[in-house]
């Protein structure tokens, strides 16, 4: 609340006596000033979508799925892609095995200037599905092609869906692995087009694989 002070001359020749007032505040611009950023809020979180990341995780196995068939992934379109503490990222082909040759491990890079990107490598086995959403992408981009984006997503789906010789990729970490690793891989799956892929738990063989130790 505000305060003015007037003076009093009061008589002639006595001392100046300071009066106060009170002063009225209009508060009616400050009512129209909370409507319009009430407005404002409101319209902003109604059109704000929510960022979520798709992780595909294994189903638990209970009691009763143990009687049923497991269903196996062919091991010539499976990739295992390993990471560890130190930002380290390796990966190899197919499955370990009792009795059979250790897979080759490759160390590859999170770096872009690396000759090992792990950019490269997926783009390298999922280029058939990559160019082809690549190219509806280009169609609908280019107006050639006018559909919803919710179409646009199931076509692409169907894509990779159909590819009966699309990689498999099974990320696993250890421990040690910081958080943004993991997320920055699932981000590769995704601009890579990757359809099939699943977080899965390293084994013991693999970190063996990694430290050089598995016979």
């Amino acid at each position: 609340m505000a305060e003015i002070i007037q003076e009093d001359h009061g008589e002639k020749g006595g001392k100046k006596r300071p009066k106060k007032g009170v002063a009225h505040i209009d508060m009616t611009p400050m009512v129209d000033l909370m409507c319009l950023l009430i407005t404002f809020f409101m319209l902003t979180t109604a059109f704000s979508k929510p960022k979520v990341m798709e992780i595909t995780m294994p189903e638990k196995t209970t009691d009763l799925d143990k009687d049923k068939p497991q269903v196996k992934i062919p091991a010539d379109r499976t990739y295992n892609i390993l990471l560890t503490e130190k930002n380290g990222i390796f990966w190899y082909n197919g499955v370990i095995e009792k009795d059979k040759p250790v897979p080759t491990l490759v160390k590859s890079s999170f770096d872009d200037k690396s000759a090992v990107w792990i950019r490269k490598m997926l783009l390298q086995k999922n280029k058939t599905v990559f160019k082809q959403v690549a190219e509806l992408k280009e169609k609908v981009t280019k107006g050639e092609l006018i559909m919803a984006d919710s179409t646009l997503n199931r076509k692409i789906k169907e894509i990779k869906k159909k590819d009966t010789k699309a990689p498999i990729f099974l990320i696993k970490a250890n421990a040690k692995v910081k958080y943004k690793n993991m997320v920055d891989i699932i981000d590769e799956m995704a601009i890579c087009n990757i359809g099939s892929y699943a977080v899965v738990d390293m084994e013991d063989q693999e970190q063996q694989l990694i430290d050089g130790t598995l016979k």
